[in-house]
């Protein structure tokens, strides 16, 4: 394995540059992975079997526990620990509430403020996700889901009064799926992969769905333990201020679209999403690609963690050919932030050959989504094997709330351009929020993406759309103005143009989007693709790279086309490929 390493003073980081291939080292981490039936007509003892395919979102500890005078209603439960402790193991259960049983995947944020602010004295747990109980209690499904200032994906029943709720966070960075039969059977599960192989007796098959963010679902639970949906609701979009607001730590923001009062409001409200997000028990780190999000993500985590005093450097993490865009523009910003810096070396060879188990984990076949996890899957695999840190910020989320995607200079008006924005980040869970999720979560990170604050991507929404449209042939005009001469990161980097993925990582002389179309050259004959049509005939793939993704995904999960409803593609410009170097307005920093 290659390595190599150089030191610098603390004050201005220190490096380490690394194979991608390592080998495993023991860490504890916090993140989970949840697992219900309800209304079960076959053994549960066989059924618990598919709880066990999300073990990686938690392989410290696991529960499987029946619910009282409910023998086919049952939960699962995967963790990893804090420290050496399991007092957060779930079903979450208190002594105040005997008839509620949660389930949770996520972290609330604000959990302390509410406790605070309606007088919760009798908290029984130390865990966060207890306030749902007492919200819950107080104010009844749609409150609780709507004070909720974080990521989460929940599972709470009611025997009292013989109820069931799924909630999902507004982005859907916390996932979520159910099985619904037309008899009443339920069955909920992090993961698609976990309901798979479910087996109850049902006269139509029953699909897998995704349940949808910014939701929450009720269920009366009938005395056979099965199920009927009987409400369907949003608590919360993107565009809505969030009821929580009201108790956030940012009060008041500036009136006005005055360009000086909005750049102050988007300052504050950044670094109050950052600042929220420090709730950890374990080691922070953030990954680092040199861009401007991942750098601003980055920065600010730096200068809060010293604020702070937190006992420890923040490490960040890039990954890329050892004279790739991102890596030298990364090491930059690391120098300049004064972070504990991890550079991650990048082959094409590695990342064809990690493919295959990417798309296992990502369950699905959208071109750009599986493009652009590979490099994310393998950092993660480095950051698992090799480092003790375990919550992991990132970027994700900026490019479509800041209309940071190369084709929104073809958008024909603001309107247009302001509309698309929003549909791109209601998309976010089919797309780069299930990125993000599966690539850590396979390697037992937790993800926090400070872009997808509810506060902050609320106001962003509100701003004219004029405002937030790219500017003299930049994009994310704004946000970088908002930061512009406060030296949080260098200039260069502040206003560097956006990269494709596939250009940003990769060798200079070669990109992974180049050599993966070589790659496929030999995958997939004309032939086939000529054929696509009918060999697929939902979502047919028009390129080999796309018909070589499809392959291996119906190979892992046969049958289950219909999990993507439609390919991630740029508008207004008749696209048959996702990639920004198709595009004719694209120019990377040097020619590949």
């Amino acid at each position: 394995m290659e390595q190599r390493t150089r030191s610098k003073t603390p004050e201005r980081g220190q490096f380490c540059r690394a194979s991608s291939s390592c080998s495993l080292s023991a860490v504890q981490e916090r993140m989970c992975g949840i697992w219900a039936l309800f209304g079960s007509d076959e053994c549960l003892s066989v059924q618990c079997t598919s709880a066990m395919k999300i073990g990686h979102r938690g392989p410290d500890a696991f529960r499987f526990e029946n619910v009282n005078g409910y023998t086919n209603c049952c939960f699962g439960f995967h963790r990893l620990a804090i420290v050496d402790q399991l007092y957060g193991m779930q079903p979450l259960r208190v002594k105040k509430f005997p008839y509620l049983w949660l389930v949770y995947n996520g972290e609330i944020y604000n959990h302390q403020t509410l406790k605070k602010q309606f007088g919760y004295t009798d908290y029984q747990t130390k865990v966060d996700g207890e306030i749902l109980l007492h919200l819950y209690d107080n104010f009844g499904i749609q409150k609780m889901a709507s004070l909720l200032d974080g990521v989460f994906a929940f599972i709470l029943l009611d025997t009292a009064n013989r109820k069931v709720f799924l909630g999902r966070d507004t982005y859907g960075v916390r996932p979520m799926f159910k099985l619904l039969t037309d008899n009443g059977f339920l069955a909920v599960c992090s993961e698609a992969k976990g309901l798979t192989d479910i087996t109850h007796s049902m006269s139509s098959p029953a699909t897998i769905t995704p349940f949808l963010p910014g939701h929450f679902e009720v269920f009366d639970l009938k005395p056979s333990g099965k199920v009927e949906s009987v409400e369907m609701a949003r608590f919360h979009s993107c565009t809505q201020e969030p009821n929580h607001s009201a108790y956030d730590l940012v009060k008041d923001l500036k009136p006005g679209f005055d360009q000086e009062s909005v750049k102050s409001n988007i300052r504050s409200l950044f670094e109050n999403a950052v600042r929220k997000r420090l709730m950890a028990h374990r080691r922070i780190g953030c990954l680092l690609s040199g861009g401007l999000d991942s750098s601003l993500v980055a920065a600010t985590l730096v200068k809060l963690a010293k604020e702070d005093k937190l006992k420890y450097p923040i490490q960040t993490f890039a990954i890329g050919a050892e004279d790739s865009p991102d890596i030298l523009a990364a090491r930059k910003v690391a120098l300049h932030i004064g972070s504990e810096h991890h550079e991650v070396n990048f082959t094409p060879e590695e990342g064809l050959r990690a493919v295959d188990e990417v798309i296992f984990h990502l369950e699905t076949y959208d071109i750009t989504t599986i493009r652009a996890s590979v490099g994310m899957y393998l950092v993660a695999k480095y950051i698992r094997e090799k480092t003790d840190s375990v919550v992991i910020f990132s970027g994700e989320g900026s490019d479509e709330l800041t209309q940071g995607y190369i084709y929104f200079h073809k958008a024909p008006t603001p309107k247009a351009a302001a509309e698309d924005s929003v549909r791109l980040l209601k998309e976010l869970y089919l797309f780069d929020v299930l990125r993000a999720d599966r690539t850590t979560a396979a390697h037992g990170l937790e993800l926090r993406v400070p872009f997808l604050d509810h506060r902050f991507t609320a106001y962003y929404l509100s701003l004219p759309e004029e405002m937030r449209q790219p500017k003299d042939g930049v994009e994310k005009y704004l946000l970088r103005d908002a930061f512009k001469g406060l030296n949080l990161i260098p200039d260069e980097i502040l206003w560097r143009r956006k990269e494709a993925f596939s250009d940003g990582m990769t060798s200079i002389k070669k990109s992974w989007y180049n050599s993966l179309q070589d790659q496929m050259e030999s995958e997939v004959n004309d032939y086939q693709l000529e054929k696509a049509a009918k060999t697929f005939p939902h979502l047919p793939p028009r390129t080999k790279e796309a018909y070589y993704y499809r392959q291996v995904f119906e190979k892992k999960y046969p049958g289950r086309a219909e999990w993507l409803s439609h390919y991630w593609m740029p508008r207004w410009i008749n696209a048959t490929d996702p990639s920004a170097r198709t595009l004719s307005i694209y120019k990377p920093d040097k020619d590949q």
